[in-house]
């Protein structure tokens, strides 16, 4: 009988989950246009694309390419990139959602190519004080956390859009 390496385990399930919730914040925009993805419906003012780019800037490009990998050019996008819940009106769409998938291809290769127990390549502590991540099981699961999160606030817009529903079961 085969031996399961534990620790391949449990990357593989971090991993599933981390890929559920991306689905989910790909799922629930499917089918809006390009008009309802830029409609801020929440007092907060937030677009569901802004939250796409965020998810991409400040979520993948920044843990997994910035502090997992230390990629120079994503820690120098850091403060080059400004305002990412802002985003150019004459930004596509169809671009941003685009870089959100290619990102997260980036991100599942660093992923593939790191243990669990991997460290930060790079650690922004002038951002976070005292605060840290460990190692790759932390960042996975800060992530799945983060992706969840904002996959619920895109629940609620995407519903006061429209009033389509995920995952919801109908009799």
């Amino acid at each position: 009988m085969p031996t399961v390496d534990p620790r391949a385990a449990e990357k593989a399930v971090l991993v599933a989950y981390l890929g559920a919730q991306r689905r989910h914040v790909l799922g629930i925009l499917d089918g809006l246009d390009d008009e309802a993805m830029r409609r801020p419906v929440l007092p907060s003012g937030w677009s569901c694309v802004a939250m796409v780019q965020h998810l991409t800037l400040d979520e993948e490009r920044f843990w997994f390419g910035a502090v997992m990998a230390g990629d120079q050019e994503a820690i120098d996008e850091l403060g080059a990139a400004g305002d990412t819940w802002t985003v150019a009106p004459d930004l596509p769409v169809a671009e941003v959602m685009a870089r959100y998938r290619s990102e997260i291809e980036r991100s599942d290769a660093i992923i593939a190519g790191l243990p669990l127990d991997a460290p930060p390549a790079w650690w922004p502590g002038e951002l976070f004080g005292d605060w840290r991540l460990d190692d790759l099981r932390e960042v996975l699961l800060h992530m799945i956390v983060e992706l969840a999160c904002h996959a619920g606030h895109l629940d609620a817009a995407r519903e006061l859009i429209d009033g389509r529903q995920w995952l919801v079961l109908t009799d």
